[in-house]
C-alpha cells in the first residue's frame, strides 16, 4: 500500500510552532494549492490543506516560512479523531510532512517575477553583529546573476555544448 503526497503551494498564515511536553518541536500550517482547472466563471480555485511537520523541519519551517511563502511538501495523509467539548467525534485529515522545501528566497514578493538577482541569501545585509547560527548564509556576498546580459557576445565552441 502507498500513502504518499507531494504538494506545492503558498502558506495561508505563518506556521505555528509548539513543543510537546517531552520537548519535540511540531509546527502546523495550511498550504493553499491551486487546482489545475477553472470554475464556470473562469477563476482558478484552491484547496486549503493542513500540514503538520515535526522536529528540526518544524523549527526550520517556523523560522524561514511566512504567510505567502511558496513551499513544497512531501509526506503522507493521516486521519485522526477526538471527542470535542460537546461529546461529538471530530475527524481531522492532514498531511504529515517528511520534508518541507523552501521554493523561493525569504522575503520574495508574490507574483513579482524573479527577484533572485536583486536580493541575496537570507540575512545577507550589513547586519554582521547578529551571529545567529540559524542563518549560516549571512556572510555570503549578494547573489549576482552570472547570465545577466552585459552586452558582450558569449564565446562558446560547439564542442562545449551538451547537445
Amino acid at each position: 500500500m502507498i500513502n504518499r503526497v507531494i504538494l506545492v503551494g503558498r502558506l495561508t498564515k505563518n506556521p505555528e510552532l509548539r513543543y510537546t511536553p517531552t520537548g519535540v518541536a511540531v509546527a502546523n500550517f495550511t498550504l493553499a494549492v491551486n487546482r489545475t482547472f477553472t470554475n464556470q466563471q473562469g477563476e482558478r480555485e484552491a484547496d486549503f490543506i493542513p500540514v503538520v511537520v515535526w522536529r528540526r523541519q518544524a523549527e526550520n519551517a517556523a523560522n524561514f516560512l511566512t504567510k505567502g511563502s511558496l513551499a513544497g511538501v512531501d509526506g503522507r495523509i493521516q486521519t485522526r479523531s477526538y471527542e470535542n467539548n460537546e461529546g461529538r467525534r471530530v475527524y481531522i485529515t492532514e498531511v504529515v510532512a517528511d520534508s518541507v522545501q523552501f521554493l523561493e528566497p525569504k522575503g520574495a514578493k508574490q507574483g513579482g517575477g524573479n527577484n533572485f538577482a536583486q536580493q541575496g541569501p537570507p540575512n545577507s545585509g550589513n547586519n554582521n553583529n547578529n551571529n545567529n547560527s540559524n542563518h549560516p548564509n549571512q556572510d555570503y556576498p549578494p547573489f549576482e546573476d552570472p547570465f545577466a546580459n552585459d552586452g558582450k557576445p558569449i564565446d562558446i565552441s560547439d564542442d562545449d555544448l551538451p547537445f
